[in-house]
C-alpha cells in the first residue's frame, strides 16, 4: 500500500513540475483613449500645418476603433479610409504603405476584404516594447502626405509612447 501512495505522489508531483503548454489567461497591453485621442489630433494637426485637411482614426490592436477625428473640411468619407488603413496595419504588422508594396500580387483581393484598404497612410502604434494598436490618415493629396502627418504624430508622443507602463 505504501509502494502505491508514493508511486502515486511522484507521479502527481511530475506533473506539477512540468511547463505548461498555454497560459489560460493572456495579458495584453491596450491603447487608452486619452493616448488615441492625443494620436488623432495630432496628425490632423501635423497634415494643418501642411495645408491638408484630413481625418485620423486610430485602432487597437485588434481593429476596434479608439477615436476618429475628421478636420472641419476634410470630406467625410476620409474617415472610413483612415480607418482601413490603420486596419491594414493591425493586419499585416507592418506600415499600410510597406504591405501595399509587398503584396502587389494579392492586392486587388485584399481590397475586397470588409474594413481593409490597401493604400499608403497607416503606421502601426507601438508603446513599452508592445504593439498596442495603429493609426490611419486620410484626406492628403497623396498616402505618401499621409503617412508623414502619422508618422508626426508618433513623433510628437514618442515621449508618452517609450514610457507606457
Amino acid at each position: 500500500m505504501m509502494k502505491i501512495i508514493i508511486t502515486a505522489m511522484l507521479a502527481i508531483s511530475a506533473t506539477l513540475s512540468l511547463p505548461s503548454q498555454a497560459s489560460d489567461v493572456i495579458a495584453h497591453r491596450y491603447i487608452g483613449m486619452e493616448l488615441a485621442r492625443d494620436l488623432a489630433s495630432a496628425a490632423i494637426s501635423a497634415c494643418r500645418k501642411d495645408g491638408y485637411h484630413v481625418s485620423a482614426v486610430v485602432v487597437d490592436r485588434f481593429g476596434i476603433l479608439r477615436a476618429a477625428l475628421r478636420d472641419d473640411i476634410a470630406a467625410s468619407f476620409t474617415l472610413q479610409i483612415a480607418e482601413e488603413k490603420a486596419n491594414a496595419v493591425v493586419m499585416s504588422g507592418i506600415p499600410s504603405g510597406q504591405f501595399r508594396d509587398s503584396r502587389g500580387d494579392i492586392r486587388p483581393e485584399l481590397n475586397h476584404i470588409d474594413g481593409i484598404i490597401m493604400m499608403q497612410g497607416g503606421l502601426p502604434v507601438d508603446a513599452g516594447g508592445s504593439r498596442i494598436g495603429a493609426i490611419g490618415v486620410s484626406g492628403a493629396p497623396g498616402g505618401e502626405k499621409d503617412e508623414v502627418c502619422a508618422a508626426k504624430a508618433l513623433e510628437a508622443l514618442m515621449e508618452r509612447l517609450e514610457f507606457a507602463e
